[in-house]
């Protein structure tokens, strides 16, 4: 089985339903501010719509980072159109518990590593999260940096629920990194950009290929 992939960092209705046209399993939208990615909370609902009227199992992933109680209300599944929320800051795993609880929508939680000792972060999560999101640490972006974790790092990681690998990843190196590890999806970003927010439709097209070709991976999410 192959891995699902997740094209993340989407603004534009109109490019959201091309993606999800090319088959990939999520689409993301951020939700955090100063993200140059950063989308306006009562835009998001059209372009996970848009995604979904082209490919109706596309789903929906809203991306926080350690969200206050009073944002609540933007992160309702019913209000804002996702179906899942990735929480990409420094929330603990019972935050992690109570937000998945409260809005009654499955949770990942994206762990930024700066180190191979920072993996042992992923057991006291794997329990309560539906997925974990391995991205690499840098210091003036919880994401979408482009920077991509070190292959050595992850040989052997095997989490007891599913886990997506992010971190600088493109149609030019998915097939090499897909040879020496089996995460259960793929995340891009910056890797099919034109700039911060706008996708490139061919690369994304490309990173479909040479996912859907890999081949050797277990999906899950």
């Amino acid at each position: 089985m192959t891995p699902f992939l997740k094209i993340c960092g989407l603004r534009s209705p109109v490019q959201a339903h091309a993606v999800a046209a090319l088959g990939v399993e999520a689409i993301g939208v951020i939700a955090v501010p100063g993200s140059p990615r950063w989308l306006e909370p009562q835009q998001r609902a059209a372009v996970f719509g848009a995604a979904r009227q082209a490919n109706p199992a596309c789903l929906g992933v809203l991306v926080v980072a350690d969200p206050e109680d009073a944002l609540e209300a933007q992160l309702d599944p019913l209000a804002g159109g996702h179906q899942l929320l990735q929480l990409h800051g420094n929330e603990t795993p019972e935050r992690c518990r109570r937000l998945s609880e409260s809005l009654g929508c499955p949770v990942w939680k994206a762990l930024r590593i700066r180190s191979p000792e920072d993996l042992q972060r992923a057991e006291a999560y794997q329990e309560v999260v539906a997925a974990l999101l391995l991205d690499a640490w840098a210091p003036d972006q919880l994401g979408g940096s482009g920077r991509r974790l070190p292959i050595d790092w992850l040989e052997g990681f095997a989490p007891a629920c599913p886990w997506w690998l992010a971190g600088g990843l493109g149609p030019d190196n998915v097939s090499e990194v897909l040879k020496r590890l089996h995460p259960d999806g793929i995340d891009a970003s910056s890797g099919v950009e034109i700039a911060p927010g706008d996708k490139d439709l061919a690369r994304v097209a490309a990173l479909v290929k040479a996912v859907k070709g890999s081949g050797g991976a277990a999906s899950g999410g």
